[in-house]
């Protein structure tokens, strides 16, 4: 044994488990009267934010909510799920946060299969939650967002209690405590995959806090920034930004929904540095009307991630004074976990080729620890001759502590020591990554995951429909949208518009095909349907 394994052990004085939390602890110690979330007229100091946090933590508690117990968000980019970044894990809870757009039934299942104890919702989501609430199997606690910015004809009254007279249930001296394991969980996010029920991913408290300070790194984050969240907390937990902002005493500017007009407004009134988007926002900020522009009076630095964007994107940004990075990730990876970094080199490239570069999904961040493109076969990495495709490989404490309730899934996607991320791609000489296709078939429309199995499986219920088939097609707005390909059945004659109409009842309206095709599919001589000759009609 080495002299210094002798006696140098792990002791409270030396080793503290990592964990975000810490970041609004010290933002409140530091920085307490600085202005750090701002919503429309609602304005909060670190004081403020930090109070507000465990005074809901200690209402939860209250109510029994502990160690490794589910709560779930449903709501817009307001200050609500904000603070639920860190009222939730102050009780030793698992923060679930929900995406907006799902149907009911994936909103049921997924309060089901988190064992959700309480779920809070804002009042303009009631349609979808009421019929969640009527298929879902157990009682839950429903805590609604009252927000007077929001749609008043949308905001039907869903549970009996609302948020801030719930929050002020609770106490401000709340003794909370920091995880005694940097391994246990902090959030819980669904990602659809490629089958009809969605996958748990579990992040936990140090993939958090890496994920935090990455970012920061990679993208030249400094102190004082002023942060829109376009991104919504929902996907990723805003990808990572609600934990690294407080560590950089930055401002949070709040939007509740996509506006463009209200982007340019904001960026001008408060002075935005920095926002991350899908390429589906910046084709609608490149493609605004003038009459909704306003120049800017800084660079905007800007992340972009979800389908590969289009390398004009990044010309037009440009010339609207923005400095867009190309990253990409997953929500096994907490988020983003390659950027497409700048080599000062290719400035003397021309403006096309620097742009083909800047769309390339790049290389690995400072917090994760290997990115590989292999063959999944033989777990060997593909030459770098940006021709030979394999599949992207990640390695780090940024990978997913696993699917939930689901250990086969888990062992498959961690096969060989590597996370499987399903992506296939090439690796330039540089080491440059870039995706060519997605093995899984998931289709990514405005930054949505959409499962090309869910929609096959709901078309075939159709009596009408013999084989269906689901692809991605090209759309200059969201960046791919579902087509449907389908046979049809003998005798039984069926219209687009009956088919799309059918999809509407039971899908979310972001995963209803956007055409449907009808022809004789395309097979290999087991039956299998080559989705390859379909994607190649567009």
């Amino acid at each position: 044994m080495s002299h210094y394994d002798t006696n140098l052990d792990k002791n409270r004085a030396n080793y503290v488990p990592l964990t975000p939390l810490t970041f609004l602890k010290r933002a409140k110690e530091i920085y307490p009267n600085y202005e750090a979330i701002i919503y429309e007229d609602r304005k909060y100091t670190w004081d403020q934010v930090y109070k507000r946090a465990v005074k809901f933590a200690s209402a939860l508690n209250k109510i029994g909510i502990k160690k490794g117990d589910t709560v779930s968000f449903l709501a817009f980019n307001t200050p609500e799920i904000f603070e639920g970044h860190y009222s939730v894990p102050m009780t030793g809870g698992v923060l679930n946060t929900i995406n907006i757009r799902l149907d009911a039934k994936t909103i049921a299942y997924i309060l089901d299969h988190s064992e959700a104890k309480v779920l809070v919702v804002d009042r303009q989501l009631h349609i979808e939650v009421k019929k969640a609430l009527k298929i879902l199997k157990r009682k839950i606690l429903i805590i609604d967002i009252i927000d007077k910015f929001a749609d008043q004809t949308k905001c039907e009254k869903i549970g009996d209690l609302e948020y801030e007279s719930f929050l002020n249930t609770g106490d401000e001296d709340y003794d909370w405590e920091m995880p005694e394991d940097e391994w246990q969980a902090i959030s819980l996010s669904y990602t659809s995959g490629t089958t009809g029920n969605p996958k748990g991913v579990v992040y936990h408290h140090r993939g958090s806090y890496l994920m935090s300070t990455g970012s920061a790194v990679a993208w030249n984050m400094p102190n004082r920034l002023n942060f829109l969240t376009i991104v919504p907390m929902f996907h990723c937990n805003g990808w990572g930004y609600p934990w690294t902002i407080p560590m950089l005493n930055g401002r949070t500017i709040c939007l509740r929904n996509i506006d463009i007009k209200k982007i340019f407004d904001l960026i001008d009134k408060y002075n935005v540095t920095h926002f991350g988007g899908a390429p589906i926002v910046l084709n609608m900020i490149t493609g605004a009307p003038e009459s909704d522009k306003k120049k800017l009076k800084h660079k905007v630095y800007v992340l972009t991630a979800g389908a590969p964007p289009p390398s004009i994107i990044f010309k037009k940004m440009s010339e609207l004074g923005f400095e867009v990075m190309h990253v990409y990730g997953l929500t096994e990876t907490y988020g983003h976990v390659t950027q497409c970094a700048w080599n000062d080199a290719w400035n003397d490239f021309d403006e096309e080729k620097q742009n083909e570069i800047r769309a390339r999904q790049g290389v690995r961040y400072p917090n994760t620890e290997g990115i590989a493109v292999m063959d999944p076969e033989t777990m060997t990495q593909v030459p770098k001759d940006g021709k030979t495709i394999g599949e992207i490989m990640i390695k780090g404490n940024i990978v997913m502590k696993g699917y939930f309730k689901d250990k086969d899934a888990t062992s498959k996607a961690m096969e060989g020591g590597w996370f499987h991320s399903g992506d296939l791609a090439v690796m330039h000489p540089d080491g440059y990554v870039k995706i060519q296709d997605r093995s899984k078939d998931i289709i990514i429309s405005g930054g949505e995951n959409i499962s090309s199995i869910e929609i096959e499986n709901t078309l075939a219920k159709h009596p009408s429909v013999s084989i269906a088939a689901v692809v991605a097609k090209p759309d200059e707005k969201w960046g791919e949208v579902p087509c449907a390909f389908i046979e049809m059945v003998k005798e039984k004659p069926v219209t687009e518009k009956e088919l799309i109409s059918f999809c509407k009842e039971t899908l979310a309206g972001f995963k209803v095909p956007k055409q449907v095709v009808f022809c004789d599919l395309p097979k290999t001589s087991t039956g299998k349907i080559q989705k390859f000759e379909l994607r190649k009609k567009f």
